[in-house]
């Protein structure tokens, strides 16, 4: 187990003078819902500020043109919605954008429904490239009794909530008695009991937000009480997807993005204070945290 340091973090290569946007990635983004447009929109924000080369948004139809208004610089598909205004699609009729991208992102403002749990369900077991699950995907994930992952680079990033209510599905009994104990040890055990169980990367958002693999632990050591705040989960799955795209593995890409996303975080409050922080401020300032990454 170790304590991240900016030395030992690792690095994103540095950018050939050739370079074009196809070297940098093609994330798509699943998510957003009618009422819930902001959270993918951050998330796509936020994979543009982290270096991504395209960006892709596929939502249920009637938040596409809400999100469209976020920022000019992804793109956006409107997908098949219920009355309720969320996605009510098969996983089929998205293929051919996730057959487009490198790196798929599934949650952010989803809502919850049956449509949208088979959905989450049938992408991630049928997607082979590196993924992300946060927010609305993982609860769709934990009402499936069994999680199949098509991919071997999977991150999930939930909060202790989330986690447990994985756990609650049957996706980690034996860890299920430690969570929401006061034992810091406890916590992390069963951090990496389920990541090595599921063959995941988990990233246990909090206070020193923990990433594991299942084989070795890192506390994240950047962030402020200000991140405590709606869309600062949703700006980290856009940074996460970004760090898959530029090519690290699971692993790297998880703790090189909370280091940075909690870095923005600190000098937005450093800027700002911490009390009228927002996930936007944290988009704005990862410029200036890249900037110190490369110094």
């Amino acid at each position: 187990m170790n304590d991240d340091m900016p030395p030992a973090l690792p690095r994103l290569p540095v950018r050939s003078a050739n370079s074009h946007k196809g070297d940098f990635g093609r994330i798509l983004l699943v998510g957003g819902s009618l009422g819930m447009a902001g959270s993918i929109s951050l998330a796509g924000m936020a994979a543009l500020r982290s270096g991504a080369g395209l960006v892709r948004i596929a939502s249920a139809k009637s938040a596409t043109p809400i999100i469209a208004t976020f920022d000019p610089c992804y793109m956006t598909v409107g997908l098949p919605e219920d009355a309720h205004g969320q996605i009510q699609t098969p996983a089929d009729a998205i293929v051919d954008h996730a057959n487009w991208s490198s790196v798929m992102g599934i949650g952010p403002g989803l809502g919850q429904s049956e449509q949208v749990t088979s959905l989450v369900r049938d992408l991630v077991a049928k997607y082979h490239q590196p993924l992300v699950v946060d927010a609305d995907g993982l609860n769709a994930l934990a009402e499936c009794p069994e999680i199949s992952f098509g991919s071997n680079q999977v991150v999930l990033t939930p909060h202790p909530g989330e986690f447990r209510r994985l756990l609650e599905a049957g996706h980690g009994e034996s860890e299920l008695q430690t969570v929401g104990t006061p034992s810091e040890t406890d916590q992390e055990a069963a951090a990496m009991s389920f990541a090595r169980r599921h063959n995941v990367v988990l990233v246990l958002k909090g206070n020193r937000t923990i990433i594991t693999d299942g084989r070795s632990l890192y506390r994240n050591a950047t962030g402020n009480p200000g991140m405590a705040t709606g869309g600062s989960g949703d700006v980290l799955t856009g940074v996460v997807t970004a760090m898959l795209a530029h090519g690290l593995e699971a692993l790297q890409a998880a703790r090189l993005a909370v280091h940075i996303h909690g870095l923005a975080g600190d000098l937005a409050a450093e800027s700002l204070g911490q009390i009228s922080m927002t996930a936007t401020d944290i988009v704005d300032f990862l410029p200036q945290a890249f900037g110190r990454m490369i110094r």
